[in-house]
């Protein structure tokens, strides 16, 4: 499983498995095994999501399966946005950690750069956001969450964390954005800007939207699958791995899941990267967090 470095130290799998969507427990108990049996070693999932406490149960009866180990895989959270701020995030980190039944997180975002019950543009936002990121430096300092990020954060967002100047500096330089990102949301700025400051990005929607399947019908993208006779969703996570982008693909289906981590075995030629570079159209099937103040 190819890994990439995190500015902590400490490896991350390039693929991992998203869980977004995913509450049934069966289902999740399902597509854990498959995964694990498949060669995943991360796993991707939010307070929001409302599956943390399945999946902490299918870690503790699969790994042993498996003759796994806790320290064995890659498990990410996220902070939820009725969460945010000084008072509320350090108890919401505990019970992220007593769900998924760990003493420590690997990985720990800020799910949204703004906060819930307030408006987009309300300067309180950046306040507050502030706050959680100082409860989770404190919580990575005392070892409960080994790397911390943030999802959803535009420069801008990042610039506010990253320049001594700001009034919202921040001590602990992001290990990870987590973003939507995709050939038709092809944020070459943000991804450059990431590169630049030692943060790791990681995309999700990597196949588009389960309610639009434009991306996974693209003509150009399905003549490449056919070129290297992979399949659509094969060639558009190729193509995020050969950009050094973490994806999270999700599917509550146990074929997909092993289909998805069969990535490893072929590779995208220059011009068939320039070809899915090149139909950025900044396409969002999600939300825009340019709108957050």
């Amino acid at each position: 499983m190819k890994s990439v470095k995190l500015n902590t130290g400490h490896s991350m799998p390039i693929i991992g498995l998203g869980t977004y969507l995913i509450k049934d427990k069966d289902t999740i108990m399902e597509v854990v095994r498959a995964s694990l049996e498949s060669g995943y070693r991360a796993f991707d999932t939010a307070e929001l999501y409302e599956n943390e406490h399945h999946l902490g149960e299918a870690f503790e009866k699969f790994l042993p399966q498996f003759k796994l180990k806790r320290e064995d895989i890659f498990i990410t959270s996220k902070l939820a946005t009725n969460n945010q701020g000084a008072e509320k995030a350090p108890k919401a980190i505990q019970e992220t950690l007593d769900n998924l039944r760990t003493p420590y997180l690997d990985l720990f975002l800020i799910h949204w750069p703004g906060v819930q019950d307030l408006n987009e543009d309300d300067p309180q936002n950046r306040e507050i956001r502030t706050q959680s990121w100082k409860c989770m430096e404190q919580a990575h300092l005392n070892g409960k969450l080994r790397a911390i990020g943030v999802s959803n954060y535009t420069v801008k967002h990042l610039n506010e964390m990253l320049d001594p100047n700001s009034p919202y500096h921040c001590k602990v330089v992001p290990a990870v954005n987590q973003v939507e990102f995709h050939p038709y949301l092809y944020q070459k700025e943000l991804l450059e800007y990431c590169n630049q400051k030692g943060i790791r990005l990681e995309a999700y929607s990597s196949l588009g939207s389960q309610k639009s399947q434009d991306l996974l019908k693209d003509e150009k993208v399905a003549l490449i699958a056919k070129n290297h006779g992979k399949s659509v969703a094969q060639v558009l996570l190729r193509w995020a791995v050969q950009h050094e982008i973490i994806i999270i693909p999700k599917s509550s289906k146990a074929d997909r899941v092993k289909d998805n981590i069969k990535i490893f075995d072929f590779e995208l030629s220059s011009q068939d990267m320039e070809t899915l570079d090149g139909l950025n159209k900044n396409l969002r099937y999600s939300w825009d967090p340019s709108k957050v103040f």
